[in-house]
């Protein structure tokens, strides 16, 4: 699998540090607001759920975690333009503060719709912590209060992230060789 990586770009411990500082962000952001209720965290799976396992290890302070499969993409490598939701919360959030785990903001077609789904369950907030937002032209305007890093508009595998179901497990974060999804 490392020789189809062209690049590092985010090393296991670069990644480890900022899902730190994120965490931290998100405890002093949320301890007070929150109270002894805690926040809900919703894991955009498959390629989040690295992500989120380190970063609610980071959080200090009560909360739920839950999980939704959402997907634009089908099997190809650019999305579909239609989304679908493949598995949906098993928690209700009405009346709680949610903090949506998201690997990768790409186009922000998913994460738009994501967002409004949930706005619709009337949660007392919604805010998105992404690991990644890539650098895409045309991006949804989607407002991130999180962002571990920006990274260039390459196709990116490692720390969940996926071509074709390979490379999540990856502990670093790369760029695949072109010849290898072309």
């Amino acid at each position: 699998m490392h020789q189809d990586v062209s690049e590092i770009l985010f090393s296991e411990q670069d990644i480890a540090e900022r899902v730190a500082d994120i965490g931290a962000a998100i405890t002093r952001d949320y301890k007070e607001l929150a109270g002894p209720a805690g926040i809900v965290v919703v894991c955009v799976l498959r390629g989040a759920a690295m992500y989120t396992c380190d970063l609610i290890r980071a959080i200090d302070m009560p909360l739920e975690v839950d999980f939704m499969a959402v997907s634009s993409y089908g099997s190809g490598v650019k999305s579909s333009g239609v989304v679908r939701i493949l598995k949906d919360l098993s928690s209700d959030i009405h009346g709680k503060h949610v903090v949506i785990a998201e690997d990768i903001l790409d186009s922000g077609l998913t994460l738009s719709y994501l967002i409004k789904n949930l706005e619709s369950r009337g949660p007392a907030s919604i805010s998105v912590a992404t690991l990644l937002r890539k650098n895409t032209p045309n991006q949804a305007d989607v407002n991130c209060r999180y962002v571990g890093f920006t990274c260039p508009d390459k196709f990116i595998v490692g720390y969940g992230l996926d071509y074709a179901e390979h490379y999540r497990n990856l502990p670093y974060i790369g760029v695949l060789k072109p010849e290898i999804y072309q």
